[in-house]
């Protein structure tokens, strides 16, 4: 399962400003829509225990389901801009969803409780519906595991992009992005959770959407990390990060006084005091390792210094011009980043949490909390950058993990 984006930012602002209002009818038929298809998954797992595969109609109609929630949850989180249609047809932010295939029976039997960490995740990022399959007694006793609307990542995404579509007429890409990831991400659980497919869902944002779209930034992602992890150190991560935590907090109170110092030459000269800069750059760098190791986006135990090399880490570009304007109101211009980064910390610690159990089991880190992970440190690096005044390039809040590769140019006279 794949997430598609057809989207051209442009918003209405008028179906903007009456966005929830006019989702009332949808949210109504998505509530009827849910209680079928909660028999409808009761059915299914029946029939999926009994044959090893979900029956063709049903998968029909639950796969037009969990499409149309998609198409809800991406117009309600303002990834989009048409009204969806009540019959779960294409939309500009949409899902594939493969044909029946067979399943072992045991994990059909088993689907609900696997289906726990994912559904966790996913109301992290933006929830959609979600529901049974799992046991029909358990169904019954939880009254259909249900999460419909958006929520986490995704809410706060709307919630911002309502205030930048109505003054801009546009929906910031970044913004787009991840909304459109979070509820993408939720597409996939549910598919998974209502027997549509085998395949756990996947937490990768390079592996679960299109290209996303990565600008030029000075505060950008160093990821070398192989994805194996040390079980005797993770079963301690937490009790070895402890003298980090000193450090940190003692570095903080000194890299606030010097974030203060900074936002006055800034000011004055427009740019930061190369001193200042290197001393706050070298904070940010161990903030992000520190980050990285605590939540086992990363092994290595990390140096007290922020100026070595690490799996997961960032770099930093120099001291450059900066807008004396931009600089003025910084605090004020920050809050929106301040905002999703205090989202993305709970992201992190979900992608922490699941990937503890997985490294202790596997000796290795699932590739998609890895990369969702670094996502979350790249942000929160830029963040920790702007407000330090290092930079006044805005954090970019796409899932991208790398920028996109410009083409390779085309030989004179090569033959197509």
């Amino acid at each position: 399962m794949r997430i598609t984006v057809d989207d051209d930012l442009h918003r209405s602002r008028l179906t903007v400003f009456f966005r929830l209002l006019l989702a009332i009818p949808l949210l109504l038929w998505l509530a009827l829509w849910t209680l079928v298809a909660l028999f409808a998954a009761i059915a299914g797992w029946f029939a999926a225990l009994v044959t090893g595969r979900l029956p063709d109609g049903l998968h029909n109609f639950l796969a037009s389901y969990v499409r149309f929630t998609l198409h809800v949850s991406a117009y309600l989180g303002m990834a989009a801009n048409p009204y969806p249609s009540f019959t779960g047809d294409s939309y500009p932010v949409d899902v594939t969803i493969p044909k029946p295939e067979p399943q072992p029976r045991w994990k059909v039997a088993l689907r609900l409780p696997l289906a726990i960490p994912a559904l966790l995740l996913a109301a992290s990022l933006g929830s959609g519906a979600g529901g049974g399959g799992g046991n029909p007694a358990e169904d019954s006793k939880l009254a259909w595991f249900s999460n419909t609307g958006v929520g986490g990542v995704a809410a706060l995404c709307a919630v911002l992009g309502w205030f930048a579509a109505l003054a801009l007429g546009r929906m910031p890409v970044g913004l787009r992005d991840l909304s459109a990831y979070g509820v993408g991400y939720a597409a996939q659980a549910n598919a998974y959770l209502l027997l549509l497919t085998d395949r756990y869902p996947n937490s990768d944002p390079e592996a679960l959407g299109p290209t996303w779209h990565l600008p030029e930034h000075p505060v950008r992602l160093d990821l070398t990390d192989d994805g194996r992890r040390s079980r005797l150190t993770v079963l301690f991560r937490l009790l070895l990060a402890f003298p980090h935590f000193v450090w940190l907090t003692l570095w903080s109170v000194a890299a606030i006084l010097a974030a203060i110092a900074n936002w006055f030459v800034a000011l004055l000269r427009g740019r930061s005091a190369g001193p200042l800069h290197r001393f706050l750059a070298a904070y940010v760098r161990y903030s992000a390792q520190l980050n990285a190791f605590l939540y086992l986006v990363a092994n290595p135990f990390p140096g007290f210094a922020g100026n070595t090399r690490y799996p997961v880490g960032v770099s930093i570009g120099p001291p450059e011009g900066q807008s004396r304007w931009v600089t003025l109101f910084r605090v004020f211009l920050a809050i929106p980043a301040f905002l999703v980064a205090t989202v993305l910390n709970l992201v992190l610690f979900v992608v922490g949490l699941l990937g503890w159990f997985a490294a202790l089991a596997t000796g290795r880190m699932p590739m998609g909390l890895r990369n969702l992970g670094a996502f979350a440190v790249r942000y929160l690096a830029q963040t920790s950058a702007y407000a330090f005044v290092l930079t006044d390039r805005y954090p970019f809040t796409g899932p991208a993990l790398r920028p996109v590769p410009e083409p390779e140019p085309v030989a004179v006279g090569a033959v197509a």
